[in-house]
């Protein structure tokens, strides 16, 4: 498939580096460092996996230059002692074996570090914190400034010793260089305040430090936010002026975008357009004629190829991407795009597990960060029949993952269709994306000859007793949680009524007026199924409410979702109401208690209740029933279980495995 896409394929020089082709990891932090700041080795088999995976460049995840008070994480890699460089040196080393070049990003976090883990106040330009309701950092006196300059050129020179081909100097997304740049951050009056030419002080010396460090020949690369879509803060025209101050020891420009309070578009929400930041990559490119990548949720290859072709970057940028898939590029090249196991951006198990819980990263899509592929080497030892109900995503990946490793695999669903609630859901325009993932596991589904699926089908316990089985998984799903609240079962979901369940409102979501400038919405529930909700009726004019039992709105979903959810429903002046609750249905109003205790109406011409869902598991007591005397191992997983989300069930999917080993069929 080179021929196909020649130019990702073009191998790419700069200085003494030479890149195999033009798709780059970028740097995305893992949690997966030891406690003391050194790499691990599950680190290191995590990098090993997408080199393997065929990727030209991977940038290692932010390094701090100066810990503790630069640090931005409890496990964060630390380059900021000789003592780091063994281990790096083992990265590199098992990275260029499989002929990628890596390089590692280097970083002060500033104001973005939290007090409870570096054990002191914060430092930045300014007294401003990073973001809202973020700590009040102290600011750097000038000798301080001129110290952490010199660290930055020696993490710099140790990232040379270790064996990296380029370094990469990370000068965006709130963190200490960014909050010198940005207005919103640098308050100062002396030479690293102000003008354009003062605020890029900071960000010159560090790169002409790093430079005299390592020398005229490794490549530096700068990451920048270069629009920071925030009132008051830099747009990409400020950013081209204020790149000509640093710009001349800069070999590669890595062209982000957004701050800590714009992180949705920092770390791309599912509802941004493949590739849809290469114009401001172009913008900086065209200024000052230096190599740039770009990056931005860039699933398809064909994307990547465009971008490529018409010169818009150098280099394209895949983070979350290469989490999901880490064969995504020899995929490419070989010609096997339709197994590609695209990201669906719901930045779940990566930017919510590590930003918002601080947990290692994992992945909705890809139940193996670490280990890939690699289970497909296992195979049974003996006959094995299983016998999966319900085919949606958890039940998908099970009957995929025992099929894969030899079982004989039979999968039953009552619907026309395979896919489950994430294909309902990606029937709203702004989760489209999520129908990646059924597809791929549909397709993955199809080529697998020793899997049985019967469609528009319904599981009796005299069909699965004829299929012999050994082990029996429900993967039934959840349904519309609907209490016993006065009046809701007697308006949801009815002929010409205006009450829906979610369901009912996807089933007809291509039938709401694109213009709904003076209805009124009411949305019950603020999870993130209501929220969805409220995303699809908000642009379109309508007069918007939300109403939460709880005190919070949006509880439990990732920081990525929350902090656009936000922004959008400030944008189109969305009333929130928390701490309200629902306590009468009627055919055009709810009735709600306030939180002072009040009743209050709620008249709407489009009313949702989103309640959540709950499990549906209406054949796993029979099915118990039916063969409790006999060696057949029950699983019951997903949302069958209880409601939860999709990564869940895809990790439960896949611990099919387990329960085939502990029955010895390995």
């Amino acid at each position: 498939m080179k021929s196909k896409y020649k130019h990702i394929f073009e191998p790419f020089t700069i200085k003494h580096m030479t890149v195999k082709n033009r798709i780059v990891m970028t740097p995305m932090g893992t949690n997966y460092g030891e406690q003391n700041g050194e790499m691990s080795f599950l680190h290191i088999n995590y990098y090993e996996q997408r080199a393997k995976g065929g990727t030209g460049l991977l940038i290692v995840e932010n390094a701090s230059v100066d810990s503790p008070q630069g640090s931005n994480g409890t496990t964060q890699l630390r380059i900021d002692q000789d003592n780091y460089i063994p281990r790096l040196f083992k990265l590199c080393e098992t990275v260029h074996k499989h002929g990628s070049c890596i390089a590692i990003q280097i970083n002060h976090a500033g104001a973005s570090a939290q007090s409870a883990r570096i054990n002191m106040q914060p430092v930045s330009a300014s007294d401003v914190p990073s973001k809202a309701g973020g700590e009040i950092p102290r600011p750097l006196e000038k000798d301080e400034i001129m110290h952490i300059v010199k660290k930055y050129g020696e993490a710099a020179k140790r990232a040379q010793i270790a064996g990296f081909d380029a370094v990469e100097i990370h000068a965006g997304h709130s963190y200490l260089i960014s909050q010198f740049l940005s207005p919103l951050t640098n308050k100062r009056t002396d030479e690293f305040g102000g003008s354009l030419e003062n605020r890029a002080r900071l960000a010159k010396l560090v790169i002409e430090e790093v430079r005299r460090q390592v020398g005229p020949f490794f490549p530096i690369f700068v990451r920048i936010s270069a629009d920071e879509f925030m009132e008051g803060g830099n747009t990409l025209d400020d950013c081209l002026d204020y790149l000509q101050y640093f710009q001349e020891e800069v070999d590669v420009f890595d062209v982000s975008a957004g701050l800590n309070g714009s992180i949705q578009y920092q770390i791309d929400a599912n509802y941004l357009p493949d590739g849809w930041r290469s114009y401001m990559a172009k913008a900086v490119k065209e200024r000052y004629g230096k190599p740039c990548m770009t990056m931005g949720n860039i699933r398809n290859p064909q994307v990547a190829e465009d971008i490529l072709a018409k010169g818009d970057a150098d280099l394209i940028g895949m983070g979350r991407g290469l989490i999901a898939d880490p064969e995504w590029v020899n995929k490419v090249e070989f010609g096997d795009e339709c197994d590609i196991r695209k990201c669906i951006s719901c930045n779940i198990g990566c930017a919510g597990h590590r930003i918002g819980i601080n947990r290692p990263i994992r992945c909705t899509v890809n139940p193996s960060v670490n280990g890939g592929e690699d289970y497909k080497k296992q195979k049974i030892n003996k006959p094995c029949n299983v016998v999966v109900i319900g085919g949606g995503t958890a039940g998908l990946e099970a009957a995929c993952t025992a099929a894969e490793v030899g079982c004989t695999t039979f999968l039953i669903e009552k619907k026309p269709e395979l896919g489950g609630l994430a294909a309902l859901i990606s029937k709203i325009p702004d989760k489209k994306r999520l129908a990646d993932f059924p597809n791929y596991l549909i397709h993955r589904a199809s080529k697998l000859k020793n899997l049985f699926i019967f469609k528009n089908t319904e599981a009796t316990i005299e069909m699965i007793r004829s299929m012999n089985p050994n082990i029996i998984v429900n993967a039934t799903g959840s349904n519309p949680l609907l209490p016993p609240i006065k009046g809701l079962h007697e308006n949801i979901d009815k002929e010409g009524g205006k009450v829906s369940s979610i369901t009912n409102m996807i089933n007809h979501v291509m039938e709401y007026p694109e213009d709904l400038k003076g209805k009124k919405v009411v949305v019950i529930g603020g999870g993130a199924v209501g929220l969805d909700v409220v995303e699809f009726f908000a642009p379109r004019g309508a007069d918007v409410s939300i109403v939460e039992m709880m005190p919070v709105i949006g509880n439990g979903i990732d920081p990525v979702s929350k902090v656009g959810t936000f922004a959008l429903m400030d944008k189109y002046g969305v009333k929130q109401c928390p701490n309200t609750a629902l306590l009468e249905v009627k055919a055009d109003s709810f009735l709600v208690k306030t939180p002072e205790g009040n009743e209050e109406e709620m008249l709407f011409d489009y009313g949702f209740v989103c309640l959540g869902m709950r499990a549906n598991a209406p054949i796993l007591d029979a099915v118990r029933k039916e063969f409790e005397d006999e060696d057949v191992e029950i699983m019951n997983i997903g949302d069958s279980v209880r409601a939860r989300r999709i990564i869940e069930g895809t990790e439960e999917g896949r611990n099919i495995l387990n329960v085939l080993a502990k029955h010895d069929y390995l």
